[in-house]
């Protein structure tokens, strides 16, 4: 058989694949899509069209954890058979940053940027975190009702503490806004992306030269004085670094406050346990509960392998790329009690929303904080609180790798 009948005969039968993500029901949006379930219970792996790439789907809690830890498998878009997203097809430098490669060049880096991020470190933040809530909150209700609850409240508290810690000014979060909305949106194209990231890239390397002229108390003028004068890292790795703090800082963080509030306000009796208490653990268990049950990052954990391995029984030959199912995997019944049930005294240890392995969520212990002092503040201000559509108006985000609402009206 010639090369073209291969081709043409591999691209049918590419063609007859499933896409990923799926569509999730109108009716149940908390919920991953219903092939989900099917492809976690199958035999073997599910192959999927991610992109326009054949790759593998794992699905299953123990496989993901199997598949993260094990050094076969590549974080790097630069090896060979990484499936192409219009990111990295657009040319953006994401394989410089550390998320994007492989240890040890991964540990090296991750850990110039870890004690910023410590669980210490986060919880000498928390007065201040709590004061810029109480602040939002303040400007939210004094512009009076209905307000959208994304754009007042939701998003500005992790852009301020995200643009706090690295040294970026606030004024300028529209802009970052703007274009890390591009770079995670589904549907932009690789065009579009790669404009969205220059202008990111332009923007931060003017940063990083003001930095080195007057350095302050940040992440990325200690980067940039402790690590790019001694020759221990590039500008180019400082910015992306950057780039990538910033992006994901504010992102998944802002859709976890609007979303979790939704999920409370459908699950009134919940909401007012966590309302009501004075019992820091029962909030801190809730939220673990709100990201298990929700698992925002749709398709974004992306790998290949560069040898041949066995993963839930399926053979993945190196070369050929897998992606994680996340959404599928924290909602496993071997891992989890009734995982299609929210409920904020369940037990939620392990979970997947941030990852597994080397490469989980760097400011994960960041992102606990701030949602465990934004949602029982917002709950406790406004008692009242409720949608102020009705809840099939509500425009989620099925067209961004990180899920959410795009806008969140409420009333109070």
């Amino acid at each position: 058989m010639s090369t073209t009948t291969t081709t043409t005969t591999q691209a049918a039968d590419n063609a007859d694949l499933p896409g990923f993500p799926g569509t999730r029901s109108a009716r149940c949006p908390f919920d991953p899509p219903a092939e989900y379930a099917d492809w976690r219970d199958a035999e073997g792996l599910q192959r999927v069209l991610w992109h326009g790439n054949p790759v593998w789907l794992v699905s299953r809690f123990a496989d993901i954890r199997a598949a993260l830890s094990d050094p076969r498998i590549s974080a790097d878009p630069r090896s060979p058979g990484f499936p192409v997203s219009p990111m990295n097809a657009a040319g953006e430098n994401t394989s410089s940053a550390f998320p994007r490669m492989d240890d040890p060049e991964h540990a090296r880096l991750r850990r110039m940027l870890t004690g910023d991020f410590t669980v210490r470190r986060v919880n000498q933040l928390r007065p201040h975190i709590q004061e810029l809530v109480n602040g939002f909150l303040d400007e939210m209700i004094s512009k009076g009702q209905p307000a959208d609850l994304v754009t007042e409240y939701a998003l500005p508290i992790p852009s301020m503490v995200i643009s706090l810690l690295l040294g970026v000014p606030y004024a300028d979060h529209e802009f970052f806004q703007q274009h890390s909305a591009v770079l995670i949106g589904r549907n932009s194209t690789a065009e579009e992306k790669s404009a969205a990231s220059m202008a990111l890239s332009r923007y931060l390397f003017d940063l990083v030269a003001s930095k080195e002229r007057e350095p302050a108390d940040d992440i990325i003028s200690r980067q940039v004085h402790e690590r790019v004068l001694t020759g221990e890292i590039s500008r180019q790795t400082a910015v992306v670094n950057a780039m990538g703090l910033l992006i994901a800082g504010h992102e998944t963080t802002a859709n976890m406050i609007a979303l979790g509030t939704l999920t409370l306000l459908e699950n009134p009796g919940q909401l007012g346990r966590i309302r009501d208490t004075d019992n820091p653990a029962l909030v801190a268990n809730a939220v673990e509960e709100l990201l298990r049950y929700l698992t925002i990052p749709q398709d974004v954990v992306a790998r290949v392998a560069t040898e041949d391995i066995t993963i839930g029984g399926q053979l993945i030959r190196a070369g050929e790329g897998l992606m994680m199912n996340l959404t599928a995997g924290n909602r496993d019944e071997r891992f989890f009690d009734q995982p299609g049930t929210f409920d904020i005294d369940a037990s939620t240890r392990g979970h997947l929303a941030f990852g597994y392995g080397t490469h989980q969520c760097l400011g994960q212990s960041l992102a606990r904080a701030e949602l465990q002092i934004a949602l029982p503040a917002l709950l406790r201000r406004l008692p009242g609180l409720r949608l102020a559509i009705p809840m099939e108006q509500v425009n989620f985000r099925h067209d961004m790798t990180v899920y959410g609402v795009h806008e969140l009206p409420v009333a109070w």
